[in-house]
């Protein structure tokens, strides 16, 4: 006598059971294994029926604290962030504007730089560079190279940082000893 696998019949009203859970939301596999069902005929019976799903996405969950406060404290949040952004701009714009650059603060400077040297052509980089070999600031050396011509702002950056390690440091919080 031949055994031959043992094949799993289910009733159309099983398959209708199914496909309106899968339809609503419910996973195939938590469908297939509920009704003992395989995996492979479901998708096959799905995809031949057409069957889709009935809800589109889920909406976001509600915050703990409610709609109405959340919507506050994000508000509050985004103004902080508007006003700080603001505040930047003003201080680059008119530290742009200064070709002395001696308002900016040390991790703007470089951008500055780049920025004026962009906008302004070759001829406000060499008063920059003149300008801060007279002032002797640290960066005067080796922000441009011996042609004049300004260096890479991720150079710039780099420089900065390894001439104000401690500021940096304190930047980012974190204590003397550690390599920034």
């Amino acid at each position: 006598m031949t055994y031959g696998p043992i094949r799993k019949i289910r009733s159309e009203d099983t398959w209708w059971e199914i496909r309106r859970a899968w339809e609503r939301g419910e996973t195939g596999a938590s469908l297939a294994l509920r009704y003992n069902v395989g995996l492979s005929n479901l998708w096959r019976r799905r995809a031949s029926e057409g069957w889709r799903r009935l809800k589109g996405e889920d909406p976001p969950p509600e915050p703990l604290e409610g709609w109405p406060r959340y919507a506050r404290r994000q508000r509050e949040a985004f103004n902080d962030r508007l006003r700080d952004a603001r505040d930047l701009a003003q201080c680059l714009m008119e530290t742009a504007k200064d070709e002395r650059l001696m308002q900016a603060p040390h991790w703007h400077i470089p951008w500055l730089y780049w920025w004026r040297a962009e906008h302004l052509g070759p001829a406000a980089t060499a008063r920059d560079r003149a300008r801060a070999r007279e002032t002797g600031q640290p960066w005067a050396e080796v922000f441009w190279d011996d042609d004049g011509r300004l260096r890479p702002l991720e150079v710039l950056d780099a420089e900065m940082a390894r001439l104000h390690p401690q500021e940096l440091r304190d930047e980012l919080g974190v204590p003397e000893g550690v390599e920034v």
